[in-house]
């Protein structure tokens, strides 16, 4: 019949017959898929296109999402499954295979996503796989190793990073995971026992500091300085041997140790300034003494000159000591006085023999009587303790001993 008829409509896709039956045609043939009876067979037509357009514009929407990779391929799969069943039993009028086609073609897009996820779970697994053979290793490094104060933070670390990474193939996940509980329940102990034993040895330095601290404290006002001052450098040996007791109670420790020290120290220093000054006046003192008994010089009465340089070595052993820096210039000078008025001296025994040679033996004798003396004064002052006395004693009987040995060298000469 003619598709123009009033009763009946046609066109590329379908057409309306006279009893109101719509057709669609695809490459399978011609089919029917819809009554519309007493009806125009145009808007009939209309009708079954619209829906027609329906179903494409689902298919647009589908390869949209399926494009963006908005779903999942198995999802999409389902969808374009459930999209093809309707195109194949669609009641509508249209290309159906051009939708078939696209269909068709989201098919092998969808298959190609699939094989690009394939690949790339594939490679994240590999990184993750790789991502977390890396932490098993430092791990077990860490696990072997000894960084107690970082060791346990960079362990957390450790987990967390492994917590964000993919799980792998389960075997090969399990295994690694296994090895990293291990490393970390492996370091876990060694750092207990590690604090354990250094809770330990605190506890010992705590009893040994303890005891340093108690005679520290017992020293701190001895003066007995040479002794005490050596005292306190073993105890401070001994403190550095100690080790470390635990650190609040250290610290405190410490600060009672060194107030100690310090103030022995300190008080020795201000004694050690005071015998200094004593000594830098004893030395002003002697320096004025060796001026008198240089003024002697050149002698004109022997007898006169040595009594009163007699006199001036009385008053210069009573000075006592003076710095050691200006003790050998002050003997020195001091001595060449006492040579010059004894070469006089010795020249007039050389003139009169047995009156030279008993004033060199009176000069032994009263040598060896003071030396004898100052030997009394000496030992008295030391059975006194007074140190201070004694060695200006000692002093005193170094340099009369020096003269000694002079005038026995004289008095040989005239025996010989």
């Amino acid at each position: 019949m003619d598709s123009s008829g009033s009763n009946q409509a046609a066109d590329q896709w379908g057409r309306v017959t006279e009893d109101g039956t719509v057709y669609v045609r695809s490459s399978t043939g011609e089919r029917s898929v819809g009554q519309w009876p007493d009806g125009d067979p145009a808007e009939a037509l209309a009708f079954f296109k619209r829906r027609y357009e329906s179903l494409a514009f689902e298919i647009e929407l589908l390869e949209q999402r399926v494009k963006a990779g908005n779903l999942a391929p198995e999802d999409a799969t389902a969808s374009v499954k459930k999209v093809r069943t309707a195109v194949t039993g669609a009641q509508a009028v249209g290309d159906l295979d051009s939708l078939h086609a696209r269909l068709d073609v989201l098919n092998r897009t969808i298959a190609e996503q699939r094989q690009r996820r394939k690949i790339e779970r594939a490679k994240k697994a590999e990184a993750a796989q790789a991502g977390k053979e890396k932490l098993v290793t430092e791990a077990e490094r860490l696990a072997e190793g000894t960084d107690w104060r970082h060791g346990a933070n960079r362990m957390r670390t450790l987990l967390d990073e492994w917590k964000e990474l993919p799980r792998i193939q389960r075997n090969l996940d399990d295994a690694l995971w296994r090895r990293f509980s291990a490393a970390r329940t492996t370091y876990t102990r060694r750092r207990k026992a590690h604090f354990a034993e250094l809770n330990e040895q605190r506890d010992s330095a705590r009893v040994v500091k303890e005891k340093l601290v108690g005679e520290a404290e017992k020293l701190v006002d001895s003066v007995e300085w040479g002794p005490t001052a050596g005292r306190y450098r073993d105890l401070m040996r001994q403190w550095k041997a100690a080790g470390s007791a635990p650190k609040g109670l250290d610290d405190e420790l410490w600060a009672r140790f060194r107030a100690a020290r310090d103030k022995f120290f300190g008080a020795r220093d201000a004694a050690n300034a005071e015998v200094e000054a004593e000594l830098v006046a004893n030395a002003e003192k002697k320096q004025a003494l060796l001026l008198e008994a240089e003024a002697l010089l050149p002698v004109q009465d022997l007898r006169a000159a040595k009594d009163a340089f007699r006199g001036i070595a009385e008053r210069w052993d009573a000075a006592g000591k003076v710095p050691r820096e200006r003790s050998k210039g002050l003997e020195g000078r001091m001595r060449k006085v006492e040579q010059a008025i004894r070469g006089i001296e010795d020249d007039r025994w050389v003139s009169s023999n047995p009156e030279a040679r008993a004033r060199a033996a009176d000069t032994v004798a009263q040598l060896e009587s003071s030396i004898q003396d100052l030997q009394t004064q000496h030992e008295e002052a030391l059975a006194a303790g007074d140190t201070k006395k004694a060695d200006e004693h000692a002093t005193s009987i170094e340099a009369r001993r020096a003269w000694l040995v002079e005038a026995q060298k004289a008095l040989d000469d005239f025996s010989g």
